[in-house]
C-alpha cells in the first residue's frame, strides 16, 4: 500500500513509535527512525526492520526538544529518500506532580518535546508534501488530549495542544492531498507507562502485575493494553486512500476510557 513512500516517525526506537514504524516498512515505505537508545542496538534494529520488509530504514538521533535539529532531520531523511511523504509525531515524555510542586524545567521540557517539537517536525515537511500535494501527517496524542487526570497538567496541556494544532494543519491543508489527524491511546505497555506501573508498585508494596492491573482498572474498562501493533495499523489505515478524508481526527483507541 505504502511503497515508493517515505516516512519519519519520531521517538520510534522503542514502544508506540517502533511498532508505527514497524506497521508503514510492513506496508512497504522507507523510514526514518528517530529516538534514543545504544548506538549499536540502533544499528541493528534498522538492518533488522530493513531485511524482514525489503525497505530504506534510516536513523537520525535529533532531539526533539532542539527546532534546528528537527529541521535537519527533516532535510536528512529527504536527502536519503528523496522526500518525505509521512509524518508521525510520536516522541513524548511524562513527568506527574500537582501543579503548585511542578518543576519549572520539567514543564518547559514536557511541552517542548510533546507539543512544540509537532509543530516544528510539521512546519518543515509540509512544505515538501504541499509541492507534491500528497501527505501524511499523524500525531499521537493521547487519551489525555481529550480529557485530564490529576498530576499531569504539563503531559494534559501539551497532548489538548497537539489535537489542537491536528485541526488546525488540517483545516489549512483541506483543499490538497495532506491531510493531519490525531491518534489518542489509552494506556499503551510502553518504557513510559511502565514507569508508572513501577512508581505504583513500589508506593503500596505491590507486585508489577498487581500494579498493572490497578492502573487498568482505574480508567480502561477493557482491562487489556493497547498494543503499538494495533496502534500500528490504525496509522497505516490513516495513511491510506481509505483514510483520505479524514482530517482533523482525533482518534481514541483507548479500551473504552472515554466511553465511560
Amino acid at each position: 500500500m505504502l511503497k515508493n513512500k517515505s516516512a519519519i516517525v519520531t521517538g520510534s526506537t522503542s514502544g508506540i513509535g517502533l511498532g508505527i514504524a514497524r506497521s508503514l516498512a510492513a506496508q512497504g515505505a522507507d523510514v526514518m527512525l528517530n529516538g534514543f537508545g545504544d548506538k549499536g542496538e540502533i544499528a541493528k534494529l534498522c538492518e533488522d526492520l530493513g531485511r524482514e520488509f525489503g525497505v530504506r530504514i534510516g536513523y537520525d538521533a535529533a532531539d526533539m526538544s532542539k527546532p534546528a535539529e528537527i529541521k535537519a532531520m527533516v532535510a536528512a531523511a529527504e536527502a536519503a529518500f528523496g522526500k518525505v511523504d509521512i509524518l508521525v509525531n510520536n516522541a513524548g515524555i511524562q513527568h506527574v506532580a500537582p501543579v503548585e510542586d511542578f518543576p519549572e524545567e520539567a514543564w518547559e521540557r514536557v511541552i517542548s518535546i510533546n507539543l512544540s517539537a509537532v509543530f516544528y517536525g510539521t512546519r518543515y515537511a509540509l512544505p515538501g508534501m504541499k509541492a507534491r500535494n500528497w501527505g501524511r501527517i499523524v500525531n499521537i496524542a493521547s487519551v489525555h488530549g481529550l480529557v485530564a487526570s490529576v498530576n499531569k497538567s504539563a503531559y494534559v496541556a501539551a497532548k489538548h495542544g497537539v489535537v489542537g494544532l491536528t485541526k488546525t494543519v488540517a483545516l489549512e491543508t483541506a483543499q490538497t492531498n495532506v491531510t493531519c489527524n490525531a491518534i489518542c491511546p489509552g494506556w499503551v505497555l510502553t518504557p513510559l507507562v511502565q514507569k508508572q506501573i513501577d512508581a505504583l508498585a513500589e508506593k503500596n508494596g505491590w507486585s508489577n502485575e498487581q500494579a498493572g492491573r490497578e492502573l487498568l482498572s482505574e480508567k480502561q474498562p477493557s482491562q487489556t493494553f493497547v498494543t503499538p501493533a494495533q496502534l500500528g495499523e490504525l496509522a497505516v489505515f490513516l495513511c491510506s486512500d481509505a483514510g483520505s478524508n479524514m482530517r482533523g481526527a482525533a482518534i481514541n483507541m483507548d479500551g473504552g476510557w472515554l466511553a465511560r
